[in-house]
């Protein structure tokens, strides 16, 4: 197979698409739209997000040293990418985009009431990395709206929220589910074998 050489890039696609809120209620809440954003640890659980400096929000999390990751949805797709192009210095990008913050557990930054799941954030270390600053932080608390539980069987089907993701400049909703994590070793199970009652001929 042929291969095609690029100089180094970010080319680690697909990513997801999260609005971080942020702020308080006192001087402002803001949204930015993050896609260079990931988990880093399971216990305690962290994530982190890598903003520029030049970004509004970049001062306003490392000031209130707290933020909010909320997942988006197709439904979400215009209020994530406007949120991403234009400046909280200039909008208040709640109202311009008819969204409602809510009043978090832990942190002062609000949750996004249309989010299907929002991640409250506590910020434990600032890494300046060059075009990027990483936000290192533990996650202190996980809502999730309670429209894609299953109350049978107490899981969260978050593919009924239809999410999006980011690659390369461009939005997509996610496609068709193809396995379970570890569905590549698990055992086949034995098909089940049926007994029948043959009826005699009177």
């Amino acid at each position: 197979m042929e291969k095609i050489s690029w100089k180094p890039g970010t080319m680690i696609y697909p990513l997801p698409a999260v609005m971080v809120s942020c702020g308080t209620q006192a001087d402002g809440y803001n949204i930015v739209t993050v896609a260079w954003t990931g988990i880093i640890n399971t216990n305690p659980p962290m994530c982190y997000i890598s903003l520029r400096k030049s970004r509004h929000s970049h001062g306003v999390i490392k000031q209130n040293g707290d933020f909010v990751i909320n997942l988006t949805t197709r439904k979400l797709a215009f209020a994530t990418d406007w949120c991403g192009v234009k400046s909280g210095r200039d909008f208040d990008k709640f109202k311009e985009m008819k969204l409602h913050p809510a009043k978090a557990d832990k942190v002062k930054a609000p949750l996004i009431v249309e989010s299907p799941v929002n991640i409250e954030c506590i910020v434990t270390e600032i890494k300046e990395l060059g075009s990027h600053d990483m936000f290192l932080a533990e996650i202190v608390a996980v809502h999730g709206d309670s429209k894609y539980l299953d109350m049978e069987t107490g899981a969260f089907d978050l593919s009924k929220a239809r999410p999006i993701a980011y690659a390369h400049g461009k939005y997509y909703a996610l496609g068709d589910f193809i396995g379970k994590f570890g569905f590549s070793v698990q055992k086949k199970k034995k098909a089940g074998t049926k007994k029948y009652n043959k009826k005699k001929k009177g």
